[in-house]
């Protein structure tokens, strides 16, 4: 799980400190009493109280710096007598206090009460007060990591997906990458297995138009996968179907969508066909097999297909090898988390998930299809990717697993191989979208799953790769997709042109 918040958590409220003010800290700490109150599990109430003494003694030190330099009516700088100059710049001098106070103080609880942020405090500055006299007392709610029992996480007995990438596989996979120089060709017959339909879609709730797609393209399989939905039948639903034809089915929305009354419920979907087109592939031939990346012969594509399939399959097993390792570390992880913190995290979830995907060569077709199933359970799927992150965390720190440049650069690299971009911008590109923590806890989490594979015994099983029976596709039968984002959207080509990676 992606965790940003986390991957900075030692700095977060030193961080809101210095946001409060640049001030060099006073050499003699706050007497300040801090109160901490459990919430739940990663929510903490804190409560920060700080003596009269130590206002007085930062206001006649605010005092004493502005003395020389203060100019008021009837005295040269530097004369005017400081219970003046503390009247006269009395609202500057508070403001002034204040925020220093607030500064100091935020770091000191900071160093004394180790809360492990993963979010920013929610303190509202505006609110607090200077009063003019007693304690100043201020309040702020804080997300922290949870504290648990680490569960033991050597020995563990893990079976690991295993195949020999066969001739065959290489064969389908070279047939796909045939279709990306296709031609899609009008067809008057209805549409089969493999086909693309053009087609418009409305969703209905009762009478009510919730959201449309208009010219949507659609490959005939037996579902599609929306963000938000996904509708079983579709291959049957079209099969006598002709361009002109309406139709009609019921699509249950899911749980977790993005519009919350809609959520679980069944709505109308219509259908309308404007056109039903056919794939005609190319032969393989050398201007093809060089237009699919200025490979030399066939054997060099082959060779190429054969090392993608084989980048594939080693994100299938490290995912199933790492879905053993979370089931086993969070077994006993039964703490919640707050819900505010699973909607933030949701999207930074569906983000690593696409740098994992891109990283291990799989085309956008695949990753919208897994995207948008991951969508239709981000929530649950996001508490238990947490709940692994943060007992992966606690195992890293212990046992000093670190990132270092290197780590940066073979991560970057391996993605802009897979993209064919170059590494410098597939870097800025991260860097801008706010992606460089994201790729720090894929480091850190992959390198502590090492690890613990190499305190484990494994069994080899058998392994196929997924014969996908659902297209996905760009819409969200809400109208809006739960933690949207940025993910290129692979699409269908016109006559002539060739949509790509089909599997």
């Amino acid at each position: 799980m992606s965790a940003s918040d986390s991957s900075s958590s030692s700095s977060t409220l030193d961080s809101a400190a210095d946001q409060l003010g640049d001030e060099v800290a006073v050499a003699t700490p706050l007497a300040i009493e801090i109160a901490v109150t459990s919430v739940s599990t990663c929510q903490r109430r804190v409560k920060v109280t700080i003596p009269r003494e130590d206002i007085d003694r930062y206001h006649e030190d605010a005092v004493k710096e502005l003395v020389p330099t203060a100019a008021l009516p009837g005295f040269r700088p530097g004369r005017a007598p400081r219970a003046l100059v503390g009247q006269r710049f009395k609202t500057e001098l508070s403001d002034q206090i204040r925020t220093k106070l607030l500064s100091d103080a935020m770091e000191q609880v900071a160093e004394q009460q180790k809360l492990a942020p993963i979010s920013e405090p929610d303190l509202d500055v505006g609110s607090v007060l200077l009063p003019e006299e007693g304690p100043m007392i201020f309040e702020f709610g804080i997300e922290v990591r949870p504290e648990f029992e680490l569960p033991a996480w050597k020995g563990l007995a893990i079976e690991r997906p295993s195949r020999e990438i066969s001739d065959e596989d290489v064969e389908e996979a070279l047939g796909n990458l045939l279709r990306e120089r296709g031609r899609l060709v009008p067809s008057e017959a209805s549409p089969a297995s493999g086909d693309l339909v053009v087609a418009s879609l409305r969703f209905l709730d009762g009478d009510k138009e919730i959201s449309r797609a208009d010219e949507l393209e659609i490959v005939v399989r037996p579902k599609v996968s929306f963000a938000d939905a996904e509708f079983d039948g579709f291959a049957e639903l079209v099969a006598s179907a002709k361009a002109g034809d309406t139709l009609s089915a019921a699509v249950t929305i899911s749980d977790e969508a993005a519009i919350e009354d809609l959520r679980g419920k069944e709505v109308t979907m219509e259908l309308t066909v404007l056109e039903v087109k056919r794939f005609e592939l190319p032969e393989l031939t050398p201007a093809v097999i060089a237009d699919l990346g200025a490979f030399e012969s066939e054997e060099e594509l082959r060779a190429a297909v054969r090392k993608q399939l084989e980048s594939r399959l080693d994100w299938h097993r490290r995912q199933r090898v790492r879905q053993q390792v979370a089931e086993a570390l969070t077994a006993s992880a039964s703490w919640e988390l707050p819900p505010e913190l699973l909607k933030r995290q949701s999207l930074r979830e569906l983000e690593r998930a696409i740098l994992e995907l891109r990283r291990s060569g799989f085309d956008d077709d695949s990753i919208r299809r897994y995207v948008n199933q991951l969508r239709q359970s981000v929530m649950a799927s996001t508490a238990r990717s947490l709940k692994e992150h943060f007992i992966l965390e606690r195992i890293a720190e212990e046992e000093s697993i670190a990132e270092t440049a290197a780590d940066y650069d073979d991560e970057i690299r391996a993605i802009a191989t897979q993209t064919g971009e170059s590494p410098r911008r597939v870097r800025a590109n991260l860097e801008k979208r706010g992606l460089m923590d994201v790729l720090r806890n894929q480091i850190i989490e992959r390198k502590t799953i090492g690890l613990i594979e190499a305190e484990a015994s494994f069994t080899d099983v058998p392994f196929e790769f997924e014969k996908p029976d659902a297209d996905a596709v760009d819409h969200a039968v809400c109208g809006v997709a739960a933690g949207e984002e940025e993910i290129p959207t692979a699409k269908h080509a016109e006559a002539g042109a060739a949509r790509g990676g089909r599997r």
